[in-house]
């Protein structure tokens, strides 16, 4: 199997500025990030960012970058300008892995490409079970349901699927019903590049617009998600100067 990896790198953040500059053990968080994806083995490893700073600190590393855009609303639509720029053929599957999350299993982002690989889909991703009510009703939880062959109907940040009489006779939601399928989504994204091509060209959903989930977009217009189940999670990112702070103090003890 053969794939490439983007990691989109945006150097404005509301909650942590210059977030992929982050120092994390004499590294910087994009660089921490690629040399995970480097462990999966993939054709190409590119960081794709709308600042120079980052650009610089990447190739200090040996590593590859790509200077795009700064008016991209979303990582996909950043990866669809790499597309173009890199002239990359409609079959090429490509791995979207997000630049703040410097822990993140490459056997993970393996398995988001295999499951585009083996199937006819658009879009690739994973989920995992949930079992914990309180995470299921947890609107920072993305939820995703699907089909009996795999592939994904809907993402909410809703508690989906409902359990109407379960929760009818347990008021508190303090329980989930054995046997219910409710699934967290887990962001990794594999594309086709003949999607991408076509994504940017596509119109905002309502959907995605209300529930912040820019995946929808794809379901909303007719493509294929497939939806992998993995049976662990990825590590923690880092959102948050608390986060920050924790995997800094991670980094210290490697």
């Amino acid at each position: 199997m053969r794939f490439k990896i983007v990691i989109p790198a945006r150097y404005a953040s509301t909650r942590l500025p210059a977030k992929p500059l982050l120092d994390l053990g004499g590294k910087p968080m994009v660089v921490r990030v690629a040399e995970r994806a480097l462990l999966t083995g993939a054709d190409e490893v590119l960081v794709a960012t709308d600042h120079r700073a980052v650009l610089a600190a990447t190739e200090r590393h040996g590593l590859r970058a790509l200077l795009t855009r700064s008016d991209h609303t979303s990582g996909t639509d950043r990866l669809a300008e790499v597309v173009e720029s890199m002239g990359w053929s409609d079959d090429t599957i490509v791995v979207n892995v997000q630049g703040d999350e410097p822990l993140i299993d490459p056997v993970l982002i393996v398995r988001t490409a295999a499951r585009l690989a083996e199937s006819a889909a658009d879009i690739a991703t994973l989920a995992h079970p949930l079992t914990d009510a309180a995470d299921f009703f947890n609107p920072h939880i993305v939820k995703v349901v699907c089909t009996a062959k795999g592939d994904a109907l809907y993402f909410s940040r809703a508690p989906v699927p409902y359990a109407r009489d379960h929760f009818a006779r347990e008021t508190g939601g303090e329980t989930l019903p054995p046997g219910m399928p409710a699934y967290r989504h887990v962001g990794l994204y594999a594309y086709r590049v003949r999607f991408l091509r076509t994504y940017s060209g596509l119109a905002a959903s309502p959907l995605e617009t209300f529930e912040a989930l820019e995946q929808l977009r794809a379901l909303w217009h007719g493509f294929r998600i497939s939806v992998a189940l993995v049976d662990h999670l990825p590590s923690a990112g880092v959102d948050t100067a608390d986060d920050a702070r924790r995997m800094q103090e991670w980094f210290k003890k490697v």
